[in-house]
């Protein structure tokens, strides 16, 4: 009897879906860092551009687009994780041999929902020919398992509306919700979903015509539902928006701003519910679009957020070059602070990372002060009397070039390490002002030249008595 039971549960194992079997790990807290390319447990780079999550079990299962160098379709990538940092790649559940309509063709913001009714997976996306936007079509697959090969069932217009960028989501009732961007991304249309979510049931709201939004992401908070959106501005980052409403029918509010002006260089992609024991709080998913820095899609990068909630029917987005979760307690928090300016004592002018860059090896200057991100640092304590100075914008730290012991040698950004070309002392230089001292070479941070320009760059020198070695904290 013994044995019966045993092959009975071995061929249930077998039929149900692997990700149903998964155990309940707990996952520590991770550390994230922001407006990076993410890699999975091989070590390959990791396309889940557009994408949105699904959680099965204890996996959080991340689908997105992964494209030719030239932009066009290639696979839809699942990947997996329980912490949300460490993904392990799945396998491509679509692709471009799946159908003959696929040859040719873009793919994108690729969203799965699950359907408890028919047991089955469903993915919505936008679809288009490899030429141009003019087809406008939203596409379904389906698969058995979450992770498995997904079916291609066709693409179509919507009731015969253009679609564009677009997400789904399953209500507390169980009913599905398609959104897409419509009439040239002027509108912004919900759609119920049929009882199996594979069709379109009917048009629901059209509640910002002529708004003009695209990359929708629908989430629900105390009964709130809340639309965060883009503008459409290709691929360059705008002011996202967002809306609310006790209906999801409506009436919705009218779109009000969150974030800064470009979303820290992002676009919507999802918006993540992250349940524990502690409650719930949503992470934002962001694209940071690599055509928007001279590259294609396949060099983007991502940009994750916590979203907060002053009230129920507000929320706020603020920027974190890192970020920690738990996914055991579901919490969500930015790493850093507070931020601080340093200015020079002889020009009054700021530390400052030229342009906003991000990248590694650009090294700082002096400019006129003005509140950007850019001028705005961490000072983590290293112990030993040490401090690390994290530029806000970039979460890089300021850093000795070459771990060099010279004069003169530049003042960079680089990605933060353990190195002491990362690490300064603050000596009192007197009145308020400090000098900082490198822990690698004993050298003062100096701008260089005694000059009061804007622009001029910083350098390392044998510390003395001069005030362009002396610089004022502020916040």
């Amino acid at each position: 009897m013994r044995r019966a039971w045993l092959l009975v549960l071995a061929v249930l194992a077998a039929l149900l879906p692997q990700s149903f079997l998964a155990g309940t790990a707990h996952a520590a807290t991770v550390t994230i860092a922001n407006g990076t390319q993410f890699n999975d447990t091989t070590g390959a780079g990791m396309h889940a551009h557009g994408g949105g999550v699904l959680k099965v079990g204890s996996y959080y299962y991340w689908f997105g687009e992964n494209r030719n160098e030239d932009n066009t379709f290639r696979y839809v990538s699942a990947y997996r994780s329980t912490d949300l940092k460490t993904w392990e790649f799945r396998r491509h559940v679509l692709s471009a041999a799946t159908d003959p309509e696929l040859t040719d063709a873009k793919i994108e913001r690729p969203k799965v929902i699950y359907n408890a009714a028919t047991g089955k997976f469903v993915m919505w996306m936008h679809k288009e020919n490899a030429a141009d936007y003019s087809q406008a079509r939203a596409a379904v697959a389906v698969s058995d398992t979450v992770d498995g090969d997904y079916t291609w069932q066709g693409s179509f217009r919507p009731l015969g509306h253009m679609s564009r960028d677009i997400t789904a989501y399953v209500d507390d009732d169980g009913t599905g919700y398609m959104i897409s961007a419509a009439r040239n991304n002027l509108d912004l249309h919900i759609y119920r979903l049929t009882a199996d979510y594979t069709g379109i049931d009917a048009l629901v709201a059209n509640p910002w015509p002529d708004g003009h939004r695209e990359a929708p992401a629908l989430f629900k908070r105390g009964g709130v539902y809340f639309m965060l959106t883009s503008g459409a501005t290709g691929w360059n980052p705008n002011q996202q928006k967002y809306a609310t409403a006790t209906d999801i029918t409506g009436p919705w509010t009218a779109m009000q701003n969150i974030g800064d002006s470009t979303a820290y260089g992002s676009q919507t992609a999802y918006v993540l519910p992250v349940q524990g024991t502690a409650g719930t709080e949503f992470l934002y998913m962001g694209d940071r679009w690599g055509n928007s820095f001279g590259e294609n899609v396949n060099a983007s990068q991502y940009v994750w957020l916590p979203l907060e909630f002053p009230t129920s029917t507000t929320m706020t987005m603020d920027w974190y070059p890192q970020i920690t979760i738990d996914t055991a307690t579901g919490t969500v928090d930015g790493v850093g602070g507070p931020w601080e300016t340093l200015t020079a004592r002889h020009s009054g002018k700021c530390v400052d990372v030229l342009s906003k860059s991000l990248d590694d090896g650009v090294q700082l200057t002096q400019y006129t002060c003005n509140g950007g991100m850019n001028q705005a640092f961490w000072f983590k304590d290293m112990g030993d009397g040490h401090v690390q100075l994290m530029a806000r914008h970039s979460g890089k730290c300021m850093d000795v070039a070459d771990n060099s012991t010279a004069n003169g040698n530049k003042i960079i950004q680089w990605p933060c390490s353990t190195g002491t070309n990362q690490q300064w002392q603050l000596q009192d230089a007197g009145d308020g002002y400090v000098r900082l001292v490198s822990r690698l070479s004993g050298k003062c941070l100096d701008v260089s030249g005694n000059s009061t320009a804007n622009g001029a760059k910083l350098i390392q020198w044998t510390c003395g008595t001069g005030t362009n070695q002396q610089f004022q904290r502020g916040t």
